[in-house]
């Protein structure tokens, strides 16, 4: 990936990509999974629609330079997709890598919440074990107002609203595992780790918005590009964000 695409703009793209190749006959998983030596690695690049500099595919002079390596000019693809869409870029067009990128995004978005009634203990587990393997510190108390309130103080859209919407229909079942731990500082190891995450991202990487939502989610499903498992992270996401205990009061 293109060193000088901010990290903001890597981590909104990947986010809303679910971490899968954009191309629709291909949609390749672009997640090495880690080990207990090394974490999980992004394996993927980042295509522009309108090209970074002149003489690459669908460059256009009439771009402003400052939006070049936004993620709104950025498509995420598999090396071979990359390939292909700037080898023949009459074929695929600006408009026609636009159309390519909303219709995946939509896709990953249908793709959970076709998998929101199928989660399970086993995948809850599974991305809470991931969520509390790395060092979390305390972050800000925040109080409980109603989540229709808290969407709008935090500026989400009617997409992120949506997202939410879904999530809630497995909070009891969130709740009903975090109470049956056998550890009784899960419940709020699970909480420190996601308030230092959202601290990190709001404060370090500056993401506000549906941009915010979009990385939390990813941070809960563990970045995987499964499903389901990416249907148990919005749902304790969405735990936590009925609980006040993420986003702004």
């Amino acid at each position: 990936m293109s060193s000088s695409i901010g990290r903001k703009d890597q981590n909104v793209l990947c986010t809303k990509s679910g971490n899968r190749c954009a191309m629709p006959d291909c949609r390749k998983e672009l997640v090495a999974e880690g080990n207990d030596k090394d974490r999980s690695s992004l394996v993927a690049q980042m295509a522009h629609i309108k090209g970074e500099k002149p003489g690459s595919a669908r460059y256009d002079a009439g771009m402003a330079d400052a939006d070049r390596n936004k993620h709104e000019n950025l498509i995420l693809v598999c090396p071979s997709c990359h390939k292909k869409i700037d080898d023949q870029p009459n074929t695929y067009t600006v408009e026609k890598l636009v159309e390519i990128k909303q219709s995946h995004e939509q896709w990953i978005i249908e793709s959970t919440r076709n998998e929101m009634t199928n989660i399970t203990f086993a995948e809850l587990g599974v991305v809470t074990k991931y969520l509390m393997s790395g060092q979390a510190t305390t972050g800000d108390s925040l109080t409980l107002i109603t989540p229709r309130d808290k969407i709008k103080k935090n500026g989400l859209s009617q997409t992120a609203e949506q997202l939410i919407l879904m999530g809630m229909t497995q909070v009891k079942q969130v709740g009903s595992f975090i109470e049956k731990s056998p550890d009784i500082e899960f419940a709020d190891r699970l909480r420190q780790g996601f308030v230092a995450e959202y601290s990190r991202l709001r404060n370090t990487e500056r993401i506000s918005g549906d941009d915010l939502f979009n990385a939390m989610h990813n941070y809960a499903s563990g970045q995987s590009t499964d499903f389901k498992q990416r249907a148990a992270g919005l749902a304790v996401l969405v735990y936590l964000f009925e609980k006040c205990e993420v986003f702004e009061k």
